[in-house]
């Protein structure tokens, strides 16, 4: 299924290992087949993953882009989502569905539903009730 792509002056883009990076002007472009994409607003950089969320949403991240290494990313996510599961009960639905989509190999779905996550420990943080 081809994805049509527009990009903002000077966007980047992740595709399938590469970065690509518009220029002046707004570019529209047709990716068709299936590769890894995320735009620049969707990436979290390690040293920015701070929280439990933000590392879960890493982890899948990861899993998505680098899927030479992604045994050892899988072993990491299950570790922090068990973690994250025992201190925030309340998000075991969440979790489930983002392990689901994970095992579903939907890793674009699952990266939208970490994006969830990590608003919902904001909105616990800001409340006070979880601490990292």
């Amino acid at each position: 299924m081809a994805l049509v792509i527009t990009l903002k002056p000077h966007e980047k883009l992740f595709i399938g290992g590469a970065v690509i990076e518009n220029g002046t002007g707004k570019a529209e472009f047709t990716v068709l087949n299936d590769a890894p994409i995320l735009r620049e607003r969707e990436i979290i950089r390690e040293q920015d993953a701070r929280t439990p969320a933000k590392r879960i949403y890493l982890a899948v991240q990861m899993m998505y882009i680098d899927d030479a290494h992604q045994p050892g990313y899988v072993k990491i996510l299950n570790q922090l989502i068990q973690e994250f599961a025992q201190a925030v009960p309340g998000a075991i639905s969440l979790l489930e569905s983002i392990v689901s989509l994970v095992q579903a190999r939907q890793f674009y779905k699952a990266l939208k539903k970490a994006r969830h996550l990590i608003t919902y420990e904001e909105g616990l943080l800001k409340d006070g009730e979880v601490s990292d």
